[in-house]
Protein backbone atom coordinates (compact mmCIF):
# COMPACT_ATOMS: atom_id res chain seq x y z
CA UNK A 1 0.00 0.00 0.00
CA UNK A 2 2.33 2.62 -1.15
CA UNK A 3 0.25 5.76 -1.52
CA UNK A 4 -1.43 6.19 1.87
CA UNK A 5 -2.85 9.71 1.03
CA UNK A 6 -7.13 9.00 2.10
CA UNK A 7 -6.69 5.91 3.30
CA UNK A 8 -8.20 5.23 6.62
CA UNK A 9 -6.04 4.28 9.46
CA UNK A 10 -6.32 3.44 13.27
CA UNK A 11 -3.68 3.86 15.78
CA UNK A 12 -4.06 2.05 19.81
CA UNK A 13 -2.11 4.15 22.48
CA UNK A 14 -2.06 7.06 19.87
CA UNK A 15 -2.57 9.55 22.75
CA UNK A 16 1.62 9.15 23.42
CA UNK A 17 4.90 7.89 22.82
CA UNK A 18 5.05 5.09 19.72
CA UNK A 19 1.00 5.85 18.73
CA UNK A 20 1.09 9.26 18.32
CA UNK A 21 4.55 9.42 16.65
CA UNK A 22 2.61 6.72 14.93
CA UNK A 23 -0.46 8.83 13.65
CA UNK A 24 1.71 12.07 13.21
CA UNK A 25 3.72 9.89 10.59
CA UNK A 26 0.33 8.75 9.31
CA UNK A 27 -1.57 11.80 9.09
CA UNK A 28 1.74 13.17 7.35
CA UNK A 29 1.10 11.10 4.13
CA UNK A 30 -2.20 12.30 3.78
CA UNK A 31 -4.02 9.42 5.82
CA UNK A 32 -6.93 9.67 7.33
CA UNK A 33 -6.08 8.83 11.21
CA UNK A 34 -8.12 7.90 14.20
CA UNK A 35 -5.84 7.70 17.20
CA UNK A 36 -7.64 5.68 20.14
CA UNK A 37 -6.58 5.87 23.71
CA UNK A 38 -7.64 5.49 27.16
CA UNK A 39 -7.62 8.95 27.11
CA UNK A 40 -7.91 11.04 24.05
CA UNK A 41 -5.04 12.99 23.00
CA UNK A 42 -5.40 17.08 21.99
CA UNK A 43 -6.74 17.55 18.90
CA UNK A 44 -4.44 18.59 16.10
CA UNK A 45 -4.78 18.81 12.94
CA UNK A 46 -5.24 15.46 10.80
CA UNK A 47 -6.07 13.24 13.84
CA UNK A 48 -9.21 12.36 14.69
CA UNK A 49 -8.92 11.38 18.66
CA UNK A 50 -10.77 9.10 20.48
CA UNK A 51 -11.57 7.65 23.79
CA UNK A 52 -11.25 4.07 24.16
CA UNK A 53 -10.33 1.16 26.39
CA UNK A 54 -8.98 -1.43 24.15
CA UNK A 55 -9.35 -4.51 26.93
CA UNK A 56 -13.29 -4.11 27.00
CA UNK A 57 -14.76 -4.98 23.75
CA UNK A 58 -17.44 -2.30 23.74
CA UNK A 59 -15.39 0.32 24.01
CA UNK A 60 -13.63 -1.24 20.56
CA UNK A 61 -16.33 -1.54 19.00
CA UNK A 62 -17.83 1.98 19.74
CA UNK A 63 -13.98 3.22 18.90
CA UNK A 64 -14.26 1.43 15.40
CA UNK A 65 -17.80 2.34 14.67
CA UNK A 66 -16.73 5.84 15.63
CA UNK A 67 -13.56 6.03 13.21
CA UNK A 68 -15.49 3.98 10.29
CA UNK A 69 -18.51 7.25 10.53
CA UNK A 70 -15.43 9.46 10.32
CA UNK A 71 -12.96 8.22 7.44
CA UNK A 72 -14.29 4.72 6.42
CA UNK A 73 -13.62 1.15 7.21
CA UNK A 74 -9.54 1.43 8.10
CA UNK A 75 -7.23 -0.38 6.02
CA UNK A 76 -4.15 0.71 8.61
CA UNK A 77 -4.23 -0.46 11.71
CA UNK A 78 -1.47 0.11 14.49
CA UNK A 79 -1.69 -1.41 18.00
CA UNK A 80 -0.08 0.22 20.35
CA UNK A 81 -1.83 0.11 23.46
CA UNK A 82 -0.10 -1.32 26.28
CA UNK A 83 0.97 -1.34 30.01
CA UNK A 84 3.60 -2.05 31.96
CA UNK A 85 4.02 -5.60 33.96
CA UNK A 86 7.10 -5.67 35.98
CA UNK A 87 6.22 -8.25 38.81
CA UNK A 88 7.86 -11.90 39.75
CA UNK A 89 6.65 -15.28 38.73
CA UNK A 90 7.68 -16.18 42.37
CA UNK A 91 8.51 -13.11 44.87
CA UNK A 92 8.93 -12.78 49.00
CA UNK A 93 5.33 -13.13 48.86
CA UNK A 94 4.58 -16.05 47.13
CA UNK A 95 3.40 -16.41 43.75
CA UNK A 96 2.51 -13.80 41.39
CA UNK A 97 -1.06 -12.12 41.71
CA UNK A 98 -3.03 -13.63 39.29
CA UNK A 99 -5.20 -10.56 39.08
CA UNK A 100 -2.49 -8.75 38.30
CA UNK A 101 -0.97 -10.94 35.66
CA UNK A 102 -4.52 -11.13 34.03
CA UNK A 103 -4.55 -7.00 33.77
CA UNK A 104 -1.85 -6.99 31.78
CA UNK A 105 -2.35 -9.53 29.34
CA UNK A 106 -5.66 -8.02 29.25
CA UNK A 107 -4.42 -4.96 27.79
CA UNK A 108 -1.52 -5.51 25.77
CA UNK A 109 -2.09 -9.31 24.06
CA UNK A 110 -6.10 -9.68 24.16
CA UNK A 111 -6.40 -5.77 23.73
CA UNK A 112 -4.00 -6.19 20.74
CA UNK A 113 -6.13 -9.15 19.62
CA UNK A 114 -9.52 -7.78 19.94
CA UNK A 115 -8.70 -4.72 17.55
CA UNK A 116 -7.03 -6.58 15.37
CA UNK A 117 -9.52 -9.21 14.74
CA UNK A 118 -12.66 -6.90 14.84
CA UNK A 119 -10.61 -3.86 12.43
CA UNK A 120 -9.42 -6.79 9.96
CA UNK A 121 -13.27 -8.73 9.35
CA UNK A 122 -13.87 -4.72 8.24
CA UNK A 123 -11.41 -4.58 6.19
CA UNK A 124 -11.89 -8.15 4.71
CA UNK A 125 -15.48 -6.65 3.55
CA UNK A 126 -13.71 -3.71 1.44
CA UNK A 127 -12.62 -3.85 -2.07
CA UNK A 128 -9.10 -5.03 -3.26
CA UNK A 129 -6.28 -2.33 -4.02
CA UNK A 130 -4.18 -2.21 -6.57
CA UNK A 131 -2.37 -5.12 -8.53
CA UNK A 132 -2.34 -7.19 -5.57
CA UNK A 133 -6.03 -6.95 -4.54
CA UNK A 134 -4.18 -5.50 -0.94
CA UNK A 135 -7.33 -4.98 1.48
CA UNK A 136 -5.40 -3.95 4.28
CA UNK A 137 -2.43 -4.16 6.96
CA UNK A 138 -2.02 -4.39 10.80
CA UNK A 139 0.77 -3.60 12.35
CA UNK A 140 1.41 -5.28 16.25
CA UNK A 141 3.71 -3.89 18.75
CA UNK A 142 5.61 -6.73 20.47
CA UNK A 143 8.85 -6.14 22.42
CA UNK A 144 12.70 -7.44 22.39
CA UNK A 145 11.46 -8.90 25.72
CA UNK A 146 9.74 -11.52 23.72
CA UNK A 147 13.07 -12.76 22.98
CA UNK A 148 15.33 -12.18 26.29
CA UNK A 149 12.46 -12.33 28.74
CA UNK A 150 14.34 -10.22 31.96
CA UNK A 151 13.80 -11.90 35.62
CA UNK A 152 10.66 -9.52 37.06
CA UNK A 153 8.74 -9.41 33.65
CA UNK A 154 6.56 -12.57 33.45
CA UNK A 155 3.28 -10.96 32.45
CA UNK A 156 4.86 -8.16 30.27
CA UNK A 157 7.02 -11.23 28.46
CA UNK A 158 4.11 -13.15 28.21
CA UNK A 159 1.91 -10.79 26.62
CA UNK A 160 4.65 -9.36 24.03
CA UNK A 161 5.76 -12.73 23.43
CA UNK A 162 2.27 -13.61 22.16
CA UNK A 163 1.69 -11.15 20.28
CA UNK A 164 5.53 -11.86 17.97
CA UNK A 165 4.21 -15.91 18.04
CA UNK A 166 0.79 -14.86 16.50
CA UNK A 167 2.26 -12.57 13.74
CA UNK A 168 2.69 -15.68 11.28
CA UNK A 169 -0.19 -17.31 12.16
CA UNK A 170 -2.29 -14.39 11.61
CA UNK A 171 -0.67 -13.41 8.50
CA UNK A 172 -1.57 -17.00 7.27
CA UNK A 173 -5.08 -16.64 8.30
CA UNK A 174 -5.45 -13.47 6.57
CA UNK A 175 -3.61 -13.92 3.53
CA UNK A 176 -6.77 -14.89 1.51
CA UNK A 177 -8.45 -11.94 2.16
CA UNK A 178 -5.35 -10.01 1.23
CA UNK A 179 -4.59 -8.84 4.83
CA UNK A 180 -1.36 -8.23 5.33
CA UNK A 181 0.08 -8.89 9.60
CA UNK A 182 3.24 -7.66 10.71
CA UNK A 183 5.19 -6.36 14.15
CA UNK A 184 7.78 -4.40 15.92
CA UNK A 185 9.61 -5.78 18.69
CA UNK A 186 10.74 -1.97 20.17
CA UNK A 187 13.87 -1.93 22.49
CA UNK A 188 14.04 0.94 24.98
CA UNK A 189 12.13 3.92 23.85
CA UNK A 190 11.41 7.46 25.00
CA UNK A 191 7.88 6.72 26.07
CA UNK A 192 5.66 6.98 29.13
CA UNK A 193 6.51 3.59 30.22
CA UNK A 194 9.90 4.09 29.65
CA UNK A 195 9.99 6.28 32.68
CA UNK A 196 9.50 3.36 35.30
CA UNK A 197 12.50 1.59 34.03
CA UNK A 198 15.59 2.22 36.89
CA UNK A 199 18.18 4.41 35.69
CA UNK A 200 21.02 1.73 36.51
CA UNK A 201 19.21 -0.45 34.39
CA UNK A 202 18.50 1.87 31.50
CA UNK A 203 22.37 2.43 31.51
CA UNK A 204 22.90 -1.42 31.23
CA UNK A 205 20.73 -1.76 28.44
CA UNK A 206 22.43 1.29 26.34
CA UNK A 207 25.51 0.34 27.01
CA UNK A 208 25.29 -2.99 25.77
CA UNK A 209 24.12 -1.52 22.98
CA UNK A 210 25.84 -1.46 19.33
CA UNK A 211 24.59 1.52 18.02
CA UNK A 212 23.59 3.66 18.34
CA UNK A 213 23.98 4.09 22.49
CA UNK A 214 20.80 5.81 23.41
CA UNK A 215 16.68 5.26 23.98
CA UNK A 216 15.02 4.91 20.90
CA UNK A 217 12.75 7.75 19.66
CA UNK A 218 9.05 7.63 18.63
CA UNK A 219 10.01 8.72 15.39
CA UNK A 220 12.19 5.78 14.73
CA UNK A 221 9.34 3.16 15.55
CA UNK A 222 6.56 5.62 13.33
CA UNK A 223 9.49 5.71 10.64
CA UNK A 224 9.45 2.19 10.29
CA UNK A 225 6.11 1.47 10.75
CA UNK A 226 5.69 3.39 7.69
CA UNK A 227 7.90 1.45 5.79
CA UNK A 228 6.28 -1.60 6.67
CA UNK A 229 2.90 -0.33 5.57
CA UNK A 230 4.34 0.65 1.96
CA UNK A 231 6.32 -2.61 1.47
CA UNK A 232 3.53 -5.05 0.04
CA UNK A 233 6.27 -8.22 0.45
CA UNK A 234 6.60 -7.59 4.45
CA UNK A 235 4.06 -10.10 5.54
CA UNK A 236 3.96 -12.31 8.47
CA UNK A 237 7.28 -10.86 10.12
CA UNK A 238 8.91 -9.36 13.50
CA UNK A 239 11.00 -6.96 13.33
CA UNK A 240 13.60 -6.08 15.95
CA UNK A 241 14.16 -2.13 16.82
CA UNK A 242 16.46 -2.06 19.27
CA UNK A 243 19.86 -0.47 18.10
CA UNK A 244 21.56 -4.19 18.52
CA UNK A 245 20.83 -4.74 22.11
CA UNK A 246 20.71 -8.14 23.63
CA UNK A 247 19.29 -7.75 26.84
CA UNK A 248 20.81 -9.14 30.39
CA UNK A 249 19.06 -11.60 32.68
CA UNK A 250 17.73 -8.52 35.12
Amino acid sequence: MRDLAGVAALVTGGASGLGLATARGLAATGARVAALDLTPGEAEPGILHLACDVADEGSVVAALDAAEAEHGAARIVVNSAGVPGSMRLVGRDGPVDMGRFAQVIGVNLLGTVSVMTKAAARMMALEPLGQDGERGVIVNTASITAYEGQIGQGAYVASKGAIAAMTIQAAREFAAKGVRVLAIAPGLFKTPMASEVPPEVVEAITSDSIFPRRFGEPEDFADLCLSMIRNPMLNGEVIRLDAGVRLRAS
